[in-house]
């Protein structure tokens, strides 16, 4: 039999953790593993149920990070690539009226009819004229005019204000341009994201309790330095989890309350608890709000048939928002109809976060309806928060720096679990297993009955709430099954698979 060095040596598969540094103890290892296999206990299944999602679900959450760690910094990317469509040409003297430049926008490309204006916040910062054009169907075309000059200075299509690039990593974070197959990718990624940091962090809180006292409590907080092997990589992926735990948790909810599937479980709550954000009535004074009470983001496939230049009241109504105290980023929507009026949100995404919006009679010059950010329910405004943090907006760079620094720690924390399930593997007269060895089947037999009683229901119901979790689940549950059936059939003495 060939020697192993201590850095290489196989690890129980039922140890909870090391002793730190100094602990002694004198139980065999099979009376341990009798011990623990006769006492009823929670540990096992947390175990199994990390180690399986770890290994199964890594690579998604992999893909996510590294796609995420790019969008993350969007912002510079694209001051850096549109750089000639972002900024005016020169500062010099006063800006235009908004008016002019919409008719600029209006001369260079007639094809659309006006869904949004953006005016710059920042001087050197060209206005945005969003156009509604049919044929870019839930696109839009955005025209970027000098508010110095009046000059064009490009046009871009956009997706939700989004520019090409933003586009084009938000859908590869999403789905990997894969269409369906890629948002399922992106969900069973996030479904299981809190399931695995759920249980590494009750592992690191089993191993506090297991070990209290008889250890320095800094081994718990940062990597044990002294360790070496799979329990220097141990170390590593544990501590690294638990600094990282709160974000992980947080960017997996936020991230399921826009997915397709557990966001519409979200949405039927939101709903049926009256949490929605509440709209904001277009309708002119006098008539009832129809189709023209709300309005598509950025105009969506509404049409100014019907309605005059837009143009002509543009500065009158940024005159009227500024006086209500509307400040920071607008974006100021023409009526979508003769029965509409003018509309204005503020889009200041960064915290404190505004989203007060107004909208304006421009035949009487005065506000018909305001819904204010503080109006809000709770939870809408949870989610709103939470989704411009997971984008990186809402605290700006630092909110940046965060993201990307979860991200890399998170592709730490899954090279090193990949490692250890590497380096456990058995070793028998000189021959190495591929894999390291699963913790034992059955664990949930082990379970306090009070626990196994109440956590079926629960599995249930997240299983309706997260529904590629529920499946993804089931599926795992039916082949180990299968696999646990086959293990016996060919070692039916065996009483521990």
């Amino acid at each position: 039999m060939s020697k192993t060095s201590e850095s290489d040596r196989p690890v129980n598969d039922l140890e909870l953790t090391d002793p730190p540094a100094g602990a002694t103890t004198a139980v065999r290892p099979d009376e341990a593993r009798s011990r623990r296999t006769a006492e009823p206990s929670v540990w096992p299944l947390v175990r199994r149920l990390h180690f399986y999602a770890g290994v199964f679900v890594a690579p998604f959450l992999a893909m996510a990070a590294l796609t995420g760690l790019a969008y993350a910094f969007t912002p510079q990317l694209d001051a850096l690539v549109y750089r000639d469509e972002l900024r005016a040409e020169r500062v010099t003297g006063a800006s235009l009226p908004l008016a002019d430049q919409v008719r600029a926008a209006r001369t260079a490309h007639p094809e659309g009819t006006v869904a949004t204006v953006i005016p710059p916040t920042v001087a050197g910062a060209t206005t945005k004229v969003v156009l509604s054009v049919p044929e870019l169907g839930e696109k839009q075309r955005t025209v970027y005019v000098d508010p110095y000059t009046g000059r064009v200075r490009g046009e871009l299509t956009t997706w939700f204000g989004s520019t090409p690039l933003t586009a084009w990593l938000d859908e590869l974070h999403r789905s990997l341009h894969l269409g369906t197959a890629g948002r399922l990718y992106s969900e069973t990624a996030a479904s299981w994201l809190w399931v695995i940091v759920a249980g590494g962090l009750l592992l690191w809180l089993g191993r506090r309790r297991h070990y209290r006292g008889r250890g320095p409590r800094r081994q718990a907080l940062m990597p044990d330095g002294s360790a070496k092997g799979v329990r220097r990589t141990r170390s590593r992926h544990a501590v690294t989890g638990v600094w990282l735990g709160a974000v992980l948790l947080f960017l997996s909810a936020t991230g399921l309350t826009w997915s397709d599937h557990a966001g519409a479980r979200f949405d039927e709550v939101q709903a049926g608890l009256r949490a929605t954000a509440p709209e904001l009535n277009t309708a002119q004074p006098g008539t009832a709000p129809g189709a023209s009470g709300g309005r598509a983001h950025h105009g969506g496939d509404v049409a100014s048939a019907g309605t005059v230049d837009p143009a002509d009241d543009v500065d009158l109504v940024l005159a009227v928002a500024r006086g209500e105290g509307l400040s920071g980023p607008l974006e100021i929507s023409p009526p979508t109809d003769a029965h509409s009026v003018w509309s204005v949100a503020q889009a200041d995404n960064q915290w404190p976060v505004h989203q007060d919006k107004i909208a304006v009679d421009a035949s009487t010059v005065r506000v018909s309806a305001r819904v204010n950010w503080a109006d809000h329910p709770w939870l809408a405004k949870l989610s709103t928060l939470g989704i411009q943090f997971h984008m990186g907006r809402l605290f700006g760079l630092p909110n940046q720096i965060l993201l990307s620094a979860t991200a890399l720690g998170l592709l730490g924390i899954i090279g090193w679990g990949y490692r250890m399930w590497w380096r456990r593997r058995p070793t028998r007269n000189g021959r190495r297993a591929p894999f390291g060895r699963p913790p034992a089947r059955g664990s949930w037999r082990r379970l306090p009955r009070p626990l196994l009683l109440l956590g079926i229901p629960a599995v249930l119901f997240v299983g309706w709430a997260i529904p590629l979790f529920g499946i993804t689940l089931l599926a795992f549950l039916m082949v180990d099954a299968i696999a646990g059936a086959l293990h016996r059939r060919r070692t039916p003495t065996d009483t521990t698979a």
